[in-house]
C-alpha cells in the first residue's frame, strides 16, 4: 500500500517541515557537542562518537607558576591573613594550596584575590564610584566544594566564587583568556 498521497495534504506538509526542522536542529546540536574517542582493543581500532556538553561552565587556567597569594579576609579589619596560593583559577571558581587544615567542604570563606594587570587588561572593575574604573583586587565569598590532603601539612581547596558581579566575572574571564589553560 502506498501512502504518498497522505503527504500531499497541507497539514501533513506543514508537519513534515516542522519535523525536518526539529531533526536538523537536533543533528546540528549533537554535531557541535560531540567528541570523538579512539580506543585500540583486541579486535582492532575503534573510533566512537560521544555526545554531550562540556562539564565545566568556565575554563580553568593554570596560575601556579605565578605564585599569587590569596588572603582570608575579615571585613571588620582591613587586613587579610595569608590563606594560600592560587593553583587554578576560572571566572567561576578557584583552587588554592594552603597549610590550613580546619577547612571543610560547604564552608563559606571570605577571600581577597589580588591579580596583577596583564597585557593591559585589569581583572576586575570598580563600579562603586561614578563610571567604571579598572581594579586589581576582589573581595568576596568562596564556597568550599572540595578539600584534598596533599601531604602532611598542605591541602588543596577548591571552591566557587559565589557573590561576584557579572561584570567582574566577565572581566576575569577576559583576563584569564590571556593565561595558559589548566590540564
Amino acid at each position: 500500500m502506498q501512502l504518498s498521497f497522505l503527504f500531499k495534504t497541507p497539514k501533513l506538509t506543514k508537519f513534515k517541515a516542522i519535523l525536518a526542522d526539529v531533526c536538523c536542529r537536533r543533528v546540528f546540536a549533537e554535531e557541535s557537542t560531540s567528541m570523538s574517542h579512539m580506543s585500540i582493543g583486541k579486535s582492532g581500532m575503534k573510533i566512537s562518537e560521544k555526545s554531550g556538553a562540556e562539564r565545566r561552565e568556565f575554563r580553568r587556567h593554570d596560575l601556579e607558576t605565578q605564585e599569587i597569594t590569596v588572603d582570608r579576609w575579615d571585613g571588620g579589619r582591613r587586613a587579610g591573613k595569608s590563606f594560600g596560593r592560587i593553583l587554578d583559577l576560572s571566572a567561576g571558581g578557584v583552587r588554592i594550596r594552603t597549610s590550613q587544615e580546619n577547612v571543610k567542604p560547604d564552608n563559606q570563606i571570605r577571600v581577597r584575590l589580588e591579580l596583577p594587570a596583564y597585557a593591559g587588561i585589569s581583572p576586575f572593575i570598580n563600579n562603586q564610584e561614578k563610571g567604571l574604573a579598572p581594579k586589581n583586587e576582589w573581595v568576596g565569598w568562596m564556597t568550599v566544594n572540595r578539600v584534598a590532603k596533599i601531604d602532611k601539612d598542605s591541602y588543596d581547596i577548591a571552591g566557587r566564587l559565589v557573590d561576584m558581579d557579572e561584570i567582574d566575572r566577565g572581566m576575569l574571564g577576559l583576563y584569564l583568556s590571556t593565561q595558559p589553560l589548566a590540564a
